[in-house]
């Protein structure tokens, strides 16, 4: 069964999520740890609670979500996993960076591209990928049939969605996403988001005032 610690990072208050199961295995999703002080933080739970972080993987490649997967990546030899169209996002990342005037260091290593269906495998744990576009042109989900939980990086929040503003954003498309990709979960289901509180499928659906199932 996944345990979940979840740690906010850098100004830009980014949700780092580390799932880890009874084997002391972990994933890590979506390494926003900037400064040092939140990398050391990072490592040191993995170190107290004697994890051996075998994934590295990014819902979605803007600049707050993958600041620190070059560090995750080295520090554990892991190879970064991410959908194919986020590439070009991770590319542009560090530009981002310099426009924020947060620098940083891109990960330049190898790809394990994951698609619509997949199936990430820990133990006897599984995710299933779920595809859905519309704030990034790549952004995936990570979802727990199992567990009723879903990693939903910056497709849904607590009463509110994802930006569509910036390169490869589409409103419309995101829109559609969040109704067919997410919105079809169980109620229950709990949604660990990118930024903020988590919240669930079911209060989303009945009171997120961005979005509404005929809207």
């Amino acid at each position: 069964m996944f345990q979940i610690q979840s740690f906010t990072f850098s100004p830009i208050q980014e949700n780092t999520h580390l799932l880890f199961n009874e084997f002391k295995q972990c994933i890590i999703i979506d390494p926003g740890c900037y400064f040092d002080e939140e990398k050391e933080t990072l490592k040191g739970f993995i170190e107290k609670e004697g994890l051996i972080p075998v994934m590295l993987l990014n819902t979605h490649c803007h600049l707050d979500h993958v600041f620190g997967n070059k560090f995750i990546a080295e520090t554990y030899g892991l190879t970064l996993q991410l959908h194919e169209q986020e590439k070009a996002v991770l590319s542009f990342a560090p530009t981002s960076g310099l426009m924020y005037n947060m620098p940083f260091d891109n990960y330049t290593g190898e790809y394990i591209v994951v698609k619509e269906g997949d199936k990430i495998s820990l133990g006897n744990d599984e995710l299933l990928i779920i595809e859905a576009p519309g704030h990034s042109p790549g952004s995936i989900c990570f979802y727990c049939a199992k567990q009723d939980f879903v990693i939903s990086g910056d497709v849904l929040f607590h009463r509110s969605i994802g930006r569509t503003d910036l390169p490869g954003g589409d409103h419309q498309t995101l829109l559609n996403s969040i109704r067919q990709k997410l919105f079809v979960l169980p109620d229950k289901t709990i949604v660990y988001n990118g930024h903020g509180n988590s919240t669930l499928i079911g209060e989303e659906k009945k009171y997120n005032p961005y979005i509404g199932l005929q809207g």
